[in-house]
């Protein structure tokens, strides 16, 4: 095994490499941030903490605590070695201001300062400088408290001196976003610490703090096993097959972490990979490594062992049923290659033979030493193979077998299209009978096709797949589709391009969303990765004007004030309280016409996110999701609904 020196002390004035001036960020800043809404402006937070953790990855710090001050300002404080103070020669200027005011300076662009370093995107503290009312610094190192204030998006207004002495080190740095920049300058407690947590354990032993001075809320994250502890958060609910298993080793200068673990009636994959604590969400090399390892090391012990028939070979899919894994490597600047502009998908070469050929050894050693949970992994894998290739055949045979459909119990609710382009059409899966039929009478009978609930559909995070199948709206639903269900799904045979869920705007409503999208992320997760699942937005209000009749729709309280003085007096407001209020062509001109609806497409950015959420607010344990709804939920008097306190 190798060894990372992790302590590299020649961080100083000389190791500042500039690349090129900041120009053009605040005319362009979704270049550099990628948007100013919400996650722009976050992403100004993760570019001050990534500095931090670059310090404590390197050895230096385990303590980083981030601070939400009432004045709309944030501040992150480190322990690591300050940041540079001394003159840096290229420029003559001392080297804290060209890294705040330089885009492209710091001391990673080498492997002489960082063994690897977090901050990925390359834009670094100058973009946050750039982006913000004012950015204050305070540096402890050498003895000594320097400080540097920026104000009107980089613009040096204190420059650096000596406030103090003091025996610390560290950094310290407060900014406040630019409000003529961003849509929205309110920092989000759970995105803030979501994300920190999420660092937390990919970084074991390094403490993290989160303070919000706002609501005098704070939050702590430490973990001693750090991935260990990551796996089981995730599956705490699930029925797990086994502990979680962890791997660590240093490979061609390379830190490989693995973590995994299986749960039963679970027929996803769940592979989350990062890299120097950036999650890959589109994968990489790394990730390819660890498939194809596991793959071979399965296979190669159950033919060892002669569990497998007749020489058949597991499919990767059939061995990652049900697997929950994170692979996280550490990999120095000089090895650092990713394909495309968005860095999320990692693209090192070495990577690929390094996680392959660790990984590998690791588990056949463990399967070999672990008898009983081997034998119990490989039968896991040999009835998934079975299920998959019994689902395949009953799909072949259903496919030409007129009787078979007829005895499967089906609603006869379904209306279908009329068109074999399938790509073209549409399926609206609507709440109930009423609004079942007028949207049946507003459709078009070409490309959209219309399926009916009766009542509320099953919670399918709490019951078998068997009990799901023998569900006559599930069962409709999977059939009306064509692609199969769970393992056996085939996005290739889907039948429609847009399958959109169309409820009323009330807690019934938002209630039959939820548990329709749990079973599309349950069993059918391919349609929402593709983009296939949408959300219907109808109208709550109808503005008419009773003299020239002209009237105008609105969704939300701000939009009916717009309509009223649109209309004119005298004018009548009617509420839709459902679908079924409306007449066919309301509700087609408003929510099915796609010239003049409004979709929201379903999409999954963070899925550890995700999974947790539907873990804890779908799953069986009532405790955790009680504790959820208090921590979260603000409820009032006047407002049953509650508030998501986000």
């Amino acid at each position: 095994m190798e060894e990372v020196n992790k302590k590299i002390t020649s961080y100083n004035e000389d190791s500042i490499s500039v690349l090129e001036g900041l120009e053009g960020v605040r005319k362009r800043p979704a270049m550099y941030i990628g948007s100013t809404n919400s996650t722009g402006l976050h992403h100004l937070v993760w570019e001050i903490v990534d500095n931090a953790i670059d310090e404590a990855l390197s050895g230096f710090g385990d303590l980083i605590t981030i601070t939400l001050h009432k004045d709309g300002s944030l501040s992150v404080a480190d322990k690591g070695r300050g940041i540079p103070v001394g003159i840096q020669k290229q420029t003559n200027r001392p080297a804290i201001e060209i890294i705040f005011s330089t885009l492209h300076s710091g001391g990673k662009f080498n492997d002489k300062n960082y063994v690897s370093s977090a901050g990925l995107h390359g834009v670094g503290a100058s973009v946050t400088n750039a982006l913000s009312e004012y950015v204050d610094v305070t540096v402890y190192r050498n003895g000594s408290i320097h400080h540097i204030r920026f104000e009107q998006g980089g613009k040096v207004i204190k420059p650096l001196e000596v406030v103090g002495k003091t025996t610390k080190t560290g950094s310290l740095i407060r900014f406040k976003p630019d409000p003529t920049i961003f849509s929205t300058v309110e920092f989000k407690w759970e995105t803030i610490t979501t994300h920190l947590q999420e660092s937390a354990f990919l970084m074991k032993r390094v403490r993290f703090l989160i303070v919000d001075e706002r609501t005098n809320q704070t939050a702590e994250y430490y973990y001693e096993e750090g991935l260990k502890e990551y796996i089981e958060s995730l599956n705490e609910n699930k029925d797990r097959l086994h502990d979680v298993i962890t791997f660590e080793e240093v490979v061609q200068g390379m830190n490989i972490e693995i973590a995994l673990q299986y749960c039963q009636q679970d027929y996803n994959e769940n592979i989350y990979s990062y890299v120097n604590n950036v999650r890959t969400k589109d994968g990489g090399t790394h990730e390819n490594g660890f498939r194809t390892a596991l793959t071979r090391a399965i296979n190669d012990y159950a033919e060892k062992n002669e569990l497998l028939r007749n020489k058949q070979k597991l499919e990767g899919s059939d061995i990652r049923e049900g697997l929950t894994a994170i692979i996280s490597l550490r990999i120095p600047e000089g090895k650092l290659e990713f394909e495309g502009q968005t860095k999320g998908k990692l693209g090192t070469p070495d990577a690929l033979s390094a996680v392959q050929n660790m990984f590998y050894t690791a588990l056949s050693y463990y399967l070999a030493e672990h008898k009983e949970f081997a034998v119990s992994l490989v039968k896991k894998c040999l009835d998934a193979a079975s299920a998959r290739v019994a689902a395949r055949k009953a799909k072949e045979e259903a496919r030409g077998n007129k009787k078979l459909r007829q005895e499967m119990i089906l609603s006869d609710k379904l209306t279908p299209a009329q068109s074999k382009d399938y790509p073209a059409n549409e399926l609206f899966i609507v709440e109930g009978d009423s609004a079942g039929g007028t949207a049946k009478n507003g459709r078009d009978r070409v490309h959209q096709a219309i399926l009916p609930l009766r009542g509320k559909p099953l919670n399918t995070d709490s019951i078998t797949m068997d009990q799901m199948l023998k569900n006559t709206e599930f069962a409709t639903l999977i059939h009306a589709i064509g692609a199969g269900v769970g393992p056996s799904f085939d996005l290739a045979d889907a039948k429609y391009g847009k399958i959109i869920i169309m409820t009323d705007a009330d807690t019934d409503g938002a209630h039959i969303q939820t548990l329709l999208l749990t079973f599309f992320y349950h069993h059918m997760r391919p349609l929402i990765h593709a983009g296939k699942i949408f959300i219907a937005i109808p109208p709550l209000y109808r503005v008419l004007n009773e003299k020239t009749m002209k009237f105008a729709y609105a969704w939300n309280d701000e939009q009916l004030e717009n309509a009223k003085k649109k209309i004119g007096s005298p004018y009548r407001i009617s509420r839709y309280k459902g679908l079924g209020e409306m007449n066919a062509s309301q509700l087609k001109e408003t929510t099915m016409d796609p010239s003049t609806r409004t979709l929201i497409q379903v999409n999954i950015e963070d899925p550890l996110t995700v999974e947790r959420r539907v873990t804890v607010l779908m799953g069986k344990d009532t405790t955790i999701r009680r504790k959820w709804v208090e921590e979260n939920v603000k409820f009032s008097a006047d407002d049953t609904l509650g508030k998501v306190a986000v």
